[in-house]
């Protein structure tokens, strides 16, 4: 008999919508100098957080939301960024998840 279902946490999960694939370029929204970046972590490329995305995704209150780009933010390994200021509005989910990003953004939606 199977036991499907019984493994992992219980409780609510964070779930990511697929709009952007792993080694997607997009537009970089600090001013670290970058004009593409990728969020895929290879040598010549550099790890992002995505903080706007143009596929809609749908929040708990039942609101769809959607940006009018793709954009992220360049960080290191321990999360921080590497510019110090965002152009355009950062999605409230990225900033409850990253705290630093959403000290450094100019609007929250």
């Amino acid at each position: 008999m199977s036991k499907r279902g019984r493994g992992g946490s219980s409780g609510a999960k964070f779930r990511i919508s697929l709009g952007l694939p792993v080694g997607a370029v997009i537009n970089c929204a600090d001013n670290t100098g970058e004009t593409f970046s990728c969020t895929l972590p290879a040598p010549p490329l550099h790890p992002a957080v995505v903080i706007r995305q143009r596929k809609s995704y749908r929040r708990k209150d039942g609101v769809f939301l959607y940006f009018e780009d793709n954009a992220g933010v360049i960080v290191n390994n321990k999360g921080e960024m590497k510019g110090s200021a965002i152009t355009g509005p950062v999605a409230k989910e990225c900033a409850d998840l990253w705290p630093r990003i959403a000290s450094n953004a100019g609007s929250i939606a």
